[in-house]
């Protein structure tokens, strides 16, 4: 039923977001590396390697300069019409086509590269890999503003995967226990919501029983009981 409602909503987004695809494709051809699409491998269901898409927002050769596969935040990878496509999520449209052909569905654990998601124990790893990605999903939402988390005394890899990737990987453990039609709904509405109101902490009213935060991190995340 999940991946019917998969195909209606990325074509219609697709259709929807035709003119921001091509606004969005100009702008990229004509500054920075002159690049439009980035395209990366990402970990998948059952551990399939698939083609994510996103528009291109930082230096081609990021992956390999830096911390990798890890943004901090004002990373100086980023090129400058990235911070806006990243602010806003822009960048993150291209995934419609992933969904739209099965690799991701709307909802579900954000698909990793192997760096981000070796950070995760194998049980972590063994059930996420049960489900799709997804556009967005419980994790996503939770941590919206990753990389403003990943700066000063937190800038760096050893955080993300000591702090960070734990806690991650049980609110993506807990989505696919807890996976259903309800989930799926209303993590998109959520999702929307936090676009237009990023502090807000409807999250934690919506989904009452998610993991609760390290200490570390419940400021960040807008922590509230």
């Amino acid at each position: 039923m999940e991946r019917f409602f998969d195909i209606i909503f990325s074509s219609l987004a697709l259709f929807v977001f035709s003119p921001i695809f091509i606004i969005v494709g100009i702008i990229l051809r004509f500054t920075g590396e002159g690049e439009i699409f980035f395209m990366q491998e990402r970990i998948g269901r059952s551990g399939k390697i698939f083609r994510l898409y996103k528009f291109a927002t930082m230096f081609k050769d990021s992956p390999n300069i830096g911390t990798g596969t890890v943004t901090m935040k004002n990373d100086s990878r980023i090129l400058p019409i990235g911070k806006y496509l990243r602010k806003t999520k822009i960048n993150e449209l291209p995934q419609l086509f992933n969904i739209f052909v099965g690799d991701m569905s709307v909802i579900g654990p954000r698909p990793l590269t192997l760096q981000t998601f070796s950070a995760y124990s194998i049980d972590t790893q063994e059930t996420i890999k049960k489900v799709r990605p997804g556009l967005s999903g419980v994790g996503s939402i939770i941590f919206r503003g990753e990389e403003d988390i990943m700066f000063g005394i937190s800038a760096s890899v050893d955080f993300y995967k000591n702090i960070i990737a734990p806690y991650k990987g049980s609110l993506e453990e807990w989505f696919v226990l807890n996976k259903g039609l309800y989930i799926y709904f209303m993590a998109i509405i959520i999702t929307i919501w936090i676009v237009l109101i990023p502090k807000t902490r409807i999250p934690w009213k919506i989904f009452k029983n998610l993991p609760k935060p390290p200490e570390q991190l419940r400021k960040a995340l807008n922590y509230s009981t």
